[in-house]
């Protein structure tokens, strides 16, 4: 098992290093003038090639990538080139709000789905699980905005006024501090994330549900609840690991459009943001850090596989 971490942190290692690679040259192609966003659009020539040198943009674009790679291995991101404060000042608290509405997400998805998926694979062919397949395929099939949107104007606007469609915060507050703000994001994210999982633990199940281990469990006269919940789902977990891995990493890149549409504090805000103005320090960092999550989720999801299930710990060994 060690020795597998080791490889896939090494590969991910260079993973992140290729991605870096990918997003500064993204960040380059970008049209528009990082300068001119900031001085404006009456700027002279000379004021904007004084700014361009004092940013460091005027170097070529090796020296720029190896000034930002190096400073990333260092725990320097650079400052920001709109209000010159350190890139991990300007995303310290940005990340926590981010990391809190995913986590709150995460907490409440991952189970709910795993529960609906072995519920219906319980109830195979049932009214119960056509409904929840049909229900499930239907919410996959729809946008975060469209979602978004429509609980705005379900519970924020035409038909209730129970809770508010934007969050409206305080600088230096914490996110646990806004409980209704936070309901309508969690919510656009969970139904995100639950059909997924909810699918792919119903096929996994079924398919435990169907073989010889689990035959065996009944002739011996377990109980079904107890043959469901004690040797099937901890089966047909493992493949529910990989997805749900996928899912909250995409949470990851779906939380921008999430908070965009409800005015969220967080990183994906910023991102945008950081887009308009051309911010590239900090756009660079979001990018990244969303991509380190990919790898340490993956990661993660590989050793819950591996642990759950005894052929692929007899492998390893």
């Amino acid at each position: 098992m060690t020795g597998f971490i080791i490889r896939r942190l090494l590969l991910g290692l260079v993973t992140l290093w290729i991605t870096s690679l990918i997003i500064f040259a993204a960040t380059q192609a970008l049209p528009g003038d990082a300068a001119r966003s900031i001085l404006g659009r009456s700027a002279t020539p000379e004021s904007l090639a004084a700014l361009r040198q004092q940013l460091g943009l005027d170097k070529s674009v090796f020296t720029q990538y190896w000034e930002w790679i190096s400073g990333v291995l260092t725990g320097d991101m650079g400052a920001s080139l709109v209000n010159s404060l350190p890139v991990t000042e300007v995303l310290s608290d940005r990340l926590v709000y981010s990391l809190f509405l995913m986590l709150l997400a995460a907490a409440i998805s991952v189970p709910l789905g795993i529960y609906l998926g072995a519920a219906s694979a319980r109830r195979r062919d049932s009214a119960f699980d056509q409904t929840t397949s049909v229900a499930t395929l239907g919410l996959a099939a729809l946008p975060e905005f469209v979602v978004g949107i429509t609980l705005v104007v379900v519970f924020a606007t035409n038909v209730f006024t129970w809770l508010p469609g934007v969050a409206v915060t305080e600088p230096g507050v914490g996110p646990w501090h806004y409980p209704k703000q936070l309901i309508l994001p969690v919510a656009v994210l969970v139904i995100a994330v639950v059909p997924y999982t909810a699918r792919i633990m119903r096929a996994s199940t079924v398919e435990i549900l169907e073989s010889d281990f689990v035959e065996m469990a009944r002739l011996k006269g377990l109980p079904e609840q107890r043959v469901l919940w004690r040797h099937a789902v901890p089966n047909a977990l493992a493949p529910t690991f990989q997805v749900t891995a996928l899912n909250l990493a995409y949470l990851a890149g779906g939380i921008v459009v999430v908070e965009a549409v409800f005015n969220y504090p967080g990183v994906g805000l910023l991102l945008v943001d950081s887009v308009r103005s051309r911010d590239m320090p900090v756009v660079q960092a979001i990018a990244l850090l969303i991509a380190a999550l990919y790898v340490v989720l993956n990661l993660l999801a590989d050793v819950a596989t591996i642990l759950v299930s005894p052929r692929l710990r007899t492998s390893l060994e």
